[in-house]
């Protein structure tokens, strides 16, 4: 255990960072950039922070902010389709049904649909449960307007947000299925596990190879997954968790290429989120070869 407020919520702070930006990296970067100002005040005047939790969350979201509006601009110039980079979590996050579901790639795309105010008020009020005032006074709002902007948001998600609710143990067995059509290039049995109107969402970010729009229909997304294993020549593929969900690993010579999270809804996959871009990954592909090591 530790008495430094900071270290105490450092995870919090990541997971809020996180959640308005999208980006690992970045968010790693926010965390450290409160650090900073955390310490800049020194022992006494932390010491006097009546509430420090509160404090933390709203320097981290306040330097979230000014990188998400950068960031914001730099997306509408980004080649192709933009998905959040993956975040390697364990299987017992999906049991936490509330985080598994903030954090997964479905609700994450929908976010980004969002003002950067309307983001950060809607991941402050529905994933975190912060008081009103409190969210006003972190994005230089009243508490009336924030409740305006919150209900809003919220209307806008749940209009877009998926409502999956599968066991894990359902969830093992699609992938497990889904894997092995893709390894043997055998389109019958994704044919099966696919829903018919499954949706491929490809981010090669126009640095690798990936279609720039939605890939959409069983068949055709049948057709493209079930050619990998001949074209990719020394491939293999395995389960993972990212995001709080189901997800695939493609390595092909043995260095990490491709990472799919799943969306699995009534016993068959419904949509696939794969990230290419290799900046991206790399954040994945470091953590492997420490596992290997």
């Amino acid at each position: 255990m530790t008495d430094d407020p900071f270290v105490a919520h450092r995870s919090l702070l990541f997971t809020v960072s996180y959640e308005l930006l999208g980006s690992a990296a970045d968010a790693e970067d926010v965390v450290q950039e409160t650090w900073l100002r955390w310490a800049a005040l020194g022992a006494r005047a932390r010491v006097e922070v009546r509430d420090p939790r509160a404090y933390l969350v709203r320097i981290v979201t306040r330097q979230a902010l000014n990188r998400l509006r950068t960031l914001s601009r730099r997306r509408e110039e980004y080649v192709g389709e933009w998905l959040p980079e993956p975040l390697l979590t364990s299987p017992d996050v999906a049991e936490d049904v509330e985080l598994a579901e903030s954090v997964s790639f479905a609700m994450l795309t929908v976010l980004e649909t969002l003002g950067p105010v309307e983001r950060a008020v809607f991941v402050l009020r529905e994933v975190f449960e912060t008081p009103y005032d409190e969210i006003a006074a972190t994005v230089g709002r009243s508490p009336a307007t924030v409740r305006q902007i919150a209900h809003r948001a919220r209307e806008h998600v749940a209009a877009r947000r998926p409502r999956v609710r599968v066991s894990r143990a359902e969830q093992e067995t699609v992938v497990a299925r889904f894997l092995a059509a893709v390894r043997g290039g055998d389109l019958r049995g994704l044919l099966e596990v696919l829903a018919p109107d499954v949706v491929v969402v490809s981010d090669g970010g126009g640095v690798v190879a990936a279609a720039r729009r939605p890939i959409g229909g069983a068949h055709r997304v049948a057709a493209l997954l079930g050619g990998l294993a001949t074209l990719a020549g020394d491939f293999a593929v395995r389960p993972v968790w990212l995001n709080g969900g189901p997800a695939a690993r493609f390595d092909v010579g043995g260095v990490l290429d491709t990472v799919a999270a799943l969306v699995i809804e009534d016993g068959r996959v419904t949509r696939v989120y794969a990230v290419r871009n290799p900046q991206k990954l790399a954040r994945l592909g470091e953590e492997a070869s420490l596992s290997r090591a």
